[in-house]
């Protein structure tokens, strides 16, 4: 057997080709001495997708292999020759060796001037990875090769785990109950099979739950994409959840990607009716005594305020009877004769062609404690925040919204269009109450209560809009933790939101002078002013210089997953009559212009048509009207502001404000 190697190894030194020495391993053909090659194994060409220059080399062997017939046949007879010799040191000792030797001699003769079939010019693998010779005669002949590619999986750390896959979309497919995750990867990761998982979280879950199974599964590729079920309206329905991609490594499933949710939820709604075109952005806090005052006010927009915890439960009174309304397969019971004063007030408001803007407020009902956040439910304050942090919260946000979108998108009930979740909800001591938190998580948690809302009531409205609510106070950088600066604020909650699948929140804004009782805003002091400037660093946002919010909408970065600027109403503004009746008309005349002069405000909603006993206490008589009805003087510049002869009734505005043309004092937005 020694002696049948040594042959193996002499004959590897005899043979050349082109004049050009092949020189092999002499493990490989000792082990082909040995017996140890299997003639009918399959070939294969292993190659290592590593940076792409693997590829091209190969690619290029192939090329000089095609163009060079003779080299192949030449290789072929040296195939056969190595096959003799292993079965001549195997039976036969040196009479086989060397008489397979001459045979070898033989058919390296006969090969060099014959024509090889297809099957005759493919080569082992070892012998193709060896130096090719150069090119010497052009292709004359179809070559089918058997390859198996196998690329080179990419190993999975800590590193390089985060963010691995890309989610490009989740959209749920119109008409057919399924939504899909479209993604993809730059190179296949390893795990321990060949799929990628999409697994379902909880809103409020924070990691993906050690039991979760998967919810659909797809071959891995560089482009995927996941399907599954919406399951509308149903127990296990998934329209409030959030979705991973993931790989199943050592039996357990590991994520790629940060969650995302259905950012489409409109493509479930029955109702499609176009988002309603006005003829004026004037709107007010309406006086529901006074509905029938609107049409001589010529009022295009109205708000309205929803205290959630006043409209669930059963009513007592049995001449309303209670709403039941089932929704993903639990049954919720709504106050009758509550739903029957918002009945009342949005379809009058809907005959008039008014577009309305619900406020959907949390007023912590102990009997539904469900309602308000955790870190919500002590202190005291006038509103509290949304529960998106517990399973039965986001359940039952989730059926307020979807019951109220539905009700109100008919005329006989009322067609509602803007829904505002929360009031000036930066303010978190007062109007939006919750434990002191971090910046970050205290945007997280309000998000949450905004897409659960977003979600439930596109899904029955498709052009609803959604709008989150702020004051003022845009960059104060004060020490109390009272506030966060609304800046801030949209910041955080709009990275939170596009970080997990873009929708198109809204900004209904309240640009109150400062303070709220300074109606002479224009004559403000020296230290007043320093704080209100048209720099986005701005402390304060007012009337005076509203553009800063409308520019801020314009950077890349906060603008809508469609690259438009979101939409802005400024739903709650006014100035006190405390000051002078004609300094206040004369403060609306100038917040009023100033709005119409932006193209990027859809609403201007004065506070209010009557007087509020609890404002006036502050100092503050906003009304166009008294609390006994008697008219002021904002009265007739309120109603005529946007009709063909407003100029006589705003004229005297400039000569109260000291100007001569209101372009002195608005600026043009960008």
């Amino acid at each position: 057997m020694f002696f049948g190697k040594r042959m193996a190894c002499a004959l590897c030194e005899r043979l050349s080709f082109d004049g050009r020495t092949r020189l092999f391993q002499c493990r490989m053909f000792q082990s082909v001495a040995a017996g140890r090659s299997r003639m009918g194994a399959k070939r294969s060409i292993v190659k290592e997708n590593k940076n792409g220059r693997q590829n091209s080399q190969n690619a290029e062997k192939r090329s000089r292999k095609r163009k060079n017939p003779k080299a192949v046949r030449q290789l072929t007879a040296l195939y056969v020759a190595l096959v003799l010799v292993a079965a001549g040191a195997i039976g036969g000792g040196v009479f086989w060796a060397v008489h397979s030797t001459r045979v070898t001699e033989e058919l390296i003769a006969e090969n060099t001037q014959e024509s090889t079939t297809e099957e005759e010019s493919t080569v082992p693998a070892a012998i193709e990875e060896t130096e090719e010779t150069q090119e010497t005669e052009p292709e004359t002949e179809t070559e089918t090769e058997t390859e198996t590619e196998t690329e080179m999986l990419v190993e999975l750390t800590e590193d390089n785990i985060d963010g691995y896959v890309k989610v490009e979309s989740c959209k749920i497919a119109q008409g057919t109950g399924t939504f899909s995750v479209k993604a993809s990867v730059e190179e296949k990761p390893a795990s321990d099979d060949d799929n990628f998982y999409l697994l379902k979280m909880n809103m409020y879950d924070t990691e993906l739950d050690a039991g979760a199974e998967p919810i659909a599964s797809v071959p891995k590729d560089k482009e995927f994409s996941l399907t599954a079920n919406v399951n509308e309206n149903q127990v296990d329905s998934r329209l409030m959840s959030k979705f991973v991609v993931a790989v199943k490594l050592k039996d357990a499933y590991v994520p790629l990607c940060d969650p995302c949710y259905m950012t489409n939820p409109e493509v479930l709604a029955s109702y499609q009716a176009a988002y309603p075109q006005r003829s004026s952005i004037k709107g007010i806090l309406v006086d529901p005594l006074r509905v029938d005052e609107l049409d001589e006010l010529h009022v295009n927009h109205a708000a309205y305020n929803i205290p959630v915890g006043n409209i669930l439960g059963e009513t007592t009174n049995g001449l309303f009877p209670t709403v039941y309304y089932t929704y993903d397969g639990r049954t919720y019971a709504f106050n009758g004769q509550r739903i029957a004063e918002y009945d009342s007030i949005f379809s009058r408001l809907t005959a008039k062609g008014i577009t309305i803007s619900a406020i959907l407020l949390n007023n912590k009902s102990s009997a539904y404690p469900e309602l308000t956040h955790p870190l919500s439910r002590g202190g005291s304050a006038n509103y509290y925040a949304f529960n998106a942090a517990e399973a039965d919260g986001v359940e039952t946000l989730a059926a307020v919204g979807a019951f109220l979108a539905q009700r109100y998108r008919d005329n006989d009930h009322g067609i509602v269009m803007n829904w505002i979740v929360g009031n000036e909800v930066n303010v978190r001591s007062d109007w939006n109450y919750m434990q002191y938190v971090d910046l970050d998580t205290y945007a997280r948690e309000y998000a949450n209560a905004v897409r659960v809302f977003y979600n439930s009531i596109k899904s029955m409205n498709a052009n609803a809009r959604v709008y989150v609510s702020m004051d003022q106070q845009w960059n104060r950088d004060l020490s109390s933790k009272n506030s966060y600066d609304v800046r801030d604020l949209l910041v955080s909650m709009n990275q939170v939101i596009s970080s997990e699948g873009n929708i198109d929140w809204g900004l209904a804004d309240h640009p109150y002078a400062y303070p709220l009782t300074n109606t002479t805003f224009w004559n403000s002091s020296g230290k007043i002013q320093k704080l209100i400037t048209n720099s986005e660093n701005t402390s304060i946002v007012t009337m005076q210089n509203i553009n800063v919010i409308t520019n801020f909408l314009q950077k890349e970065e906060m603008l809508t997953a469609d690259g438009e600027v979101r939409p802005v109403i400024l739903s709650e503004l006014g100035y006190s009559s405390s000051q002078g009746e004609i300094n206040q008309a004369a403060a609306f005349a100038y917040a009023y212009y100033a709005a119409e002069n932006n193209p990027y405000i859809n609403a201007i909603l004065l506070s209010r048509q009557t007087d509020a006993g609890e404002e006036i206490a502050q100092g503050l008589a906003l009304g166009l009207s008294t609390q006994g009805g008697q008219h002021k003087y904002i009265y007739e510049v309120y109603k005529n502001i946007d009709q063909v002869n407003s100029n006589s009734y705003t004229e005297f505005a400039k000569s109260v404000i000291g100007i001569t043309n209101w372009s002195e004092v608005i600026q043009p937005a960008n």
